[in-house]
């Protein structure tokens, strides 16, 4: 299971969210290209982008974001108001390493059948898309988590996977920006269904022993960090030596 930081942005701001409410924000005092800088010298080799303006369909962050995006060496894992399949190809060919897909997937029933399209040509765009299902009590939300959507998150799966799409970045919305733990049942649940599904955990991670908890899991593919870095409870250094160390067991 590998590390991936996470810097969410807010009017060009390092910022999280708790329980992803836009009234209850943590502004940090580094600017996002010094946070980038800061983990690749660290040995970190691909970071975790969220544009929380786009999320909700500001779109005033994305030319600083993209040029930011463009210029570093990492690979980056971006979301945010990613709207069309045109937005998709954009990054992909600017060399975004995964993009993320969520409210549009969700909302526009024809989104994913289309994306999948972009699998028949010389390109392979499925492992360079993550599905976000971002949940609250096994409801999945979207448009920045304030809208709620009819659709089943199991049956979300299984059409993502009829169409193509198998890695899943799960957002457990109840632990985000709490730092009381991840959520472990709410993965168990996914892998249990779909082991075959590469999947990300996010939300609530505040130490290494919840690192260790998600990695005795046993099918998560990577999980996310951001806050516990923020207030010092997980190290940069640390998650150098977690990465390094799942780097030669791989």
């Amino acid at each position: 299971m590998y590390i991936i930081p996470a810097i969410d942005v807010l009017d060009k701001k390092v910022v999280r969210l708790r329980e992803g409410s836009y009234e209850d924000v943590t502004t940090y005092d580094i600017s996002l290209e010094d946070q980038i800088k800061k983990y690749h010298a660290n040995g970190t080799e691909m970071v975790h982008i969220i544009d929380l303006n786009g999320a909700k369909g500001d779109f005033s962050n994305q030319e600083y974001l993209f040029d930011i995006v463009r210029r570093t060496d990492m690979k980056v894992q971006y979301g945010g108001g990613v709207r069309s399949i045109e937005k998709v190809k954009e990054l992909i060919d600017a060399g975004v390493f995964r993009v993320i897909v969520g409210t549009q997937a969700i909302t526009n029933p024809s989104f994913l059948e289309e994306l999948s399209k972009l699998n028949e040509g010389r390109v392979k765009y499925a492992n360079r898309i993550v599905i976000a299902i971002d949940v609250l009590d096994e409801v999945i939300k979207y448009s920045g988590w304030l809208e709620s959507s009819p659709i089943k998150l199991i049956e979300y799966i299984d059409k993502c996977l009829a169409l193509g799409f198998f890695r899943f970045l799960c957002t457990d919305i109840s632990k985000d920006g709490k730092m009381g733990g991840a959520g472990i049942e709410l993965y168990k649940k996914l892998l249990t269904h779909s082991p075959i599904i590469k999947l990300i955990g996010s939300g609530g991670i505040s130490s290494m022993k919840d690192l260790e908890n998600l990695n005795e899991l046993g099918g998560l593919e990577s999980c996310v960090v951001g806050k516990a870095i923020y207030e010092n409870k997980i190290s940069i250094e640390e998650i150098k030596d977690w990465n390094l160390k799942t780097l030669i067991k791989f």
